[in-house]
């Protein structure tokens, strides 16, 4: 679904993708994670070519995408949909119609089909009630909710998240959770989450992506990438006090 070959990026003299090599498969949700300025968010960009690698190529079913431009660029990323770290809602604009943008900016769907489909995403993600609030009247979880409400509306095949429960408390961020386990159950899409937070990793993730310095140190399932023998991923662990057995007799 998603391959990263031989992908370099450069920001000036600073290399900050080094001969990245990674495979994503179709419906699997993966979870990227490492340090800061690893590499994550950077690698992300790259999937929906918000950034373009300074060398190799990043593959969406086959396809380069940092290749590709005008009509085949644009039909490659409606296959995506994006949930930014801030949620990156318009002020000005009510829920229901920032939902709504993509459809009104990128379709000829009538307006009541559009208003139909925004008020089932909106339900999906428990926002039906708060249609025609704006973002300065809901709290950081709802906008996140909206912003995902958004990302879920043109019925994409591949979502990414940036930091979804960045900023947000437990009980919000394990809210989150369940809405993406949720959206990839009932839609079927695949998923690639970049975080900080180890908890929702661990219980979002069929297998979790390590970077570091620009490359993948690990990939594995949530259990054995606990249980890892690769000092530089145990240190990372230890660092959030979690331990080989964090998952045994955990609900998370």
């Amino acid at each position: 679904m998603i391959k990263f070959e031989h992908v370099e990026k450069s920001f000036g003299r600073k290399n900050v993708l080094n001969d990245l090599n990674l495979h994503i498969k179709k419906q699997e949700t993966v979870a990227l994670v490492g340090l800061s300025g690893a590499g994550k968010s950077v690698t992300l960009k790259h999937m929906v070519r918000l950034l373009t690698p300074t060398a190799g190529r990043v593959l969406i079913d086959g396809e380069a995408i940092n290749e590709v431009d005008g009509e085949d660029l644009a039909r490659i990323r409606s296959r995506f949909g994006y949930l930014f770290q801030s949620a990156a809602l318009l002020q000005w604009l009510d829920i229901g119609e920032n939902v709504a943008l993509p459809l009104r900016e990128h379709t000829k769907m009538p307006n009541d089909e559009i208003v139909e489909r925004v008020r089932a995403v909106l339900d999906k993600v428990g926002l039906l009630d708060d249609y025609h609030k704006f973002p300065s009247d809901i709290s950081g979880g709802m906008q996140k909710r909206a912003g995902l409400a958004r990302a879920i509306i043109t019925e994409p095949q591949i979502i990414l998240y940036d930091e979804p429960t960045s900023g947000l408390d437990p009980l919000t961020s394990r809210t989150i959770d369940e809405l993406i386990m949720n959206l990839q159950d009932g839609l079927g899409v695949t998923s690639v989450v970049v975080t900080h937070d180890m908890i929702s990793a661990l219980k979002v993730a069929d297998r979790i992506f390590m970077l570091h310095m620009g490359r993948l140190e690990e990939v594995n399932e949530p259990e054995a990438f606990l249980r890892t023998d690769n000092k530089v991923v145990r240190s990372f662990l230890d660092a959030q006090h979690i331990d080989p057995d964090f998952l045994v007799g955990r609900t998370l």
